[in-house]
């Protein structure tokens, strides 16, 4: 936070909004009274009050940002959980309450298509992810084993004279796309795997 607005009020860096409101009362309350005082006393707390005024507004936005970043982290990690455990119907559910939808949203929520052998819609998840944070990396290389993925069994399903994942959306019943038709694929191997270690490290923030 604002390390002058916090010192005007005499507070430091663990503050809470509750500090705050004590320390910002008492402090106008003070000034309010000078207020009305002759000559420079008088004028200096009539400047003083805006000062406040403004450094008091800042800071409550700081802290209610902040304390919106830790619920938001908090519920990924949630999200991250659930998905570790297989629980993909209540990460979906917990995803979708989120107002505010980031890189690491779309991410996750690319992992959950990609469990779901959604692979089309779990692309496009990652591709939004990769436009909102162009420099993580993660994203790259999880956009990169997908496509491999892809390349791979459409290559695979035009030698067997077959399309690959025709007619699919988000609506789609859960088919065999990933399942045991493509058990020896590495590189579908690869992408889970590098999936779930991301979580597992606690690397998706």
């Amino acid at each position: 936070m604002n390390k002058k607005n916090l010192e005007l009020f005499g507070l430091g860096e663990g503050a809470t909004k509750e500090d705050l409101k004590t320390a910002y009362d008492a402090l106008r309350a003070k000034y309010l009274e000078e207020r009305f005082m002759d000559g420079e006393v008088g004028n200096n707390a009539a400047k003083m009050l805006t000062q406040i005024e403004i450094a008091y507004n800042d800071l409550m936005s700081e802290l209610s940002e902040n304390a919106a970043a830790e619920d938001s982290g908090s519920s990924f990690a949630q999200v991250e959980e659930l998905i570790k455990q297989g629980n993909d119907s209540e990460a979906q559910r917990v995803l979708d309450g989120f107002n505010e939808r980031g890189g690491n949203w779309h991410y996750l929520q690319s992992v959950i298509f990609y469990r779901k052998n959604w692979i089309n819609e779990s692309k496009k998840q990652l591709e939004i992810a990769i436009q909102l944070e162009p420099e993580n990396e993660k994203y790259k290389e999880a956009y990169k084993k997908l496509n491999e993925k892809i390349n791979y069994d459409a290559q695979n399903s035009a030698n067997a004279g077959q399309s690959v994942y025709q007619g699919q959306t988000v609506n789609s019943a859960d088919d065999n796309q990933m399942g045991g038709n493509f058990c020896a694929n590495c590189i579908e191997c690869c992408y889970i795997n590098m999936c779930i270690n991301c979580l597992c490290n606690a690397c998706c923030r």
